[in-house]
């Protein structure tokens, strides 16, 4: 019989090649968001309930925080391409530590709470795309999405966990929970401390990166905008299904509708990761974005079983876009893996804030018109409205495609860092296709 090549017995292929480092990290990448998601959901409720702040500071804080562990990660990709991967993770964990060892002064001193939740933000950010690079390092083509899935697989069952774990003790004994979460971040940066070390930090420790690579140089610029079009639309889920599910069901039911969006991304994104890589790009952010709008579109029926119904279509759709997203960004890039995730974490800080800010307004003018429903229709609308307009722009601006035999040549010969007017047009055969591995022709690293 011959091996499947999608689904599970691919996948476990691919992770059966994992070294000892690997695994370790991946146990980290469940740990790290385990500890964190056992303080951060409940960051509102602790500021405003236990600290005394006034809603309307709340907001602003967690905003700040919000945008600071997302688009901060463009710096941490640059970190990592200067000082190594394992350098910048453990620099990462040891800022963290301190940030969730800074709660524990806020229970004395309540303003030191503000200035803990940006460290451990500061901490995430420096963290997450060092981490992901390290996971691909050498890796060839065919078993990153695997990798990489895996990854994503352990960070949501850790986010998935956290606050079941501490719900009942952040606010009756906060003490001892930060307490708990400081001493776990503090045992898994020792054990970062013992990784390998890969990357600039083993081949050229101190050297700068090249001369004239900013922070955005050699961006891949639709995967880019298409990242942050993903997480604007995205968040509007995020950051507004909380109210609408709890006026229209329970805080438990909400519970059980993320608990299985969780689920299915530990699950589905790993045993599709084969099939999401060798999908064409076009069609990937066709396939993504119809999920994310027909969950809007069900969302706005507002029964309980619209909720459930919604949440997975959304989180199907997001599985689809995120990793292709990633795939692609790191397929179009010259730059190292880690400023390419970088990159695609500023996107996401982007999509994330301007969804926070448009998505609120447009949430409260639905509520106040009695039509909550018609928010999510709207959500919808814009699903199926901004990416066509996204291909659009980017067929007018584009370059015609190249003759058959030039883009062989292309591909034989070493990628330029490419230019805006010059990314591969959407109307190209070959977006999104595999191409031949070529983790052994780049500096380490990329």
């Amino acid at each position: 019989m011959t091996e499947r090549t999608d689904g599970g017995p691919k996948f476990r292929t691919a992770l059966s090649t994992l070294t000892g480092p690997l695994r370790f990290l991946l146990l980290s990448s469940f740990l790290i968001p385990l500890g964190s998601f056992m303080v951060l959901p409940f960051m509102s409720v602790f500021l405003h309930e236990r600290l005394g702040m006034g809603l309307g500071a709340v907001g602003v804080v967690l905003a700040a925080a919000s945008l600071v562990q997302f688009s901060g990660g463009v710096l941490g990709g640059a970190l990592a391409d200067r000082v190594g991967l394992r350098r910048t993770m453990l620099w990462a964990l040891v800022i963290r530590t301190a940030g969730f060892a800074a709660f524990l002064a806020a229970l004395r001193w309540p303003p030191v709470a503000v200035a803990a939740l940006i460290l451990t933000c500061c901490g995430a950010a420096l963290y997450l795309p060092a981490n992901k690079a390290y996971l691909v390092h050498g890796v060839a083509e065919e078993r990153r999405p695997a990798f990489l899935s895996a990854g994503n697989a352990a960070l949501n069952a850790g986010m998935a966990v956290g606050p079941l774990v501490a719900g009942p003790f952040v606010l009756s004994s906060p003490g001892p929970l930060f307490l708990v979460v400081t001493a776990l971040f503090a045992v898994v940066a020792v054990g970062h401390a013992r990784l390998p070390a890969v990357g600039p930090e083993k081949e050229r420790s101190g050297s700068a990166p090249a001369a004239g690579q900013g922070l955005l140089t050699g961006i891949a610029v639709l995967p880019f905008v298409a990242n942050g079009l993903a997480f604007y639309l995205y968040f509007h889920f995020q950051h507004y299904l909380a109210v609408y599910a709890v006026e229209r069901a329970s805080s438990e039911f909400y519970s059980l509708v993320l608990l299985t969006c969780f689920v299915l991304v530990i699950v589905v994104q790993p045993l599709a990761s084969g099939a999401i890589r060798r999908m064409r790009y076009p069609l990937a952010l066709a396939v993504g974005f119809t999920g994310l709008a027909a969950g809007m579109a069900v969302l706005a029926a507002g029964t309980r079983t619209a909720l459930l119904a919604g949440g997975v279509l959304i989180t199907l759709g997001d599985i689809v876009l995120f990793l292709k997203n990633d795939l692609e960004a790191l397929r179009r890039s010259p730059r190292s893996d880690a400023v390419v995730f970088g990159q695609q974490r500023l996107a996401a800080g982007l999509g994330a804030c301007a969804s926070g800010v448009l998505g609120g307004q447009l949430y409260g003018f639905g509520e106040r018109a009695g039509h909550a429903g018609w928010f999510w229709l709207f959500a919808a609308a814009q699903c199926v409205l901004l990416p066509p307009l996204l291909l659009a722009l980017r067929r007018r601006q584009g370059t015609a495609p190249a003759a058959p035999d030039d883009l062989t040549a292309e591909r034989n010969a070493a990628p330029p860092a490419p230019a805006p007017d010059d990314l591969a047009d959407l109307t190209d055969t070959t977006e999104g296709t595999p191409v031949p591995d070529d983790a052994h022709g780049r500096i380490p690293g990329r």
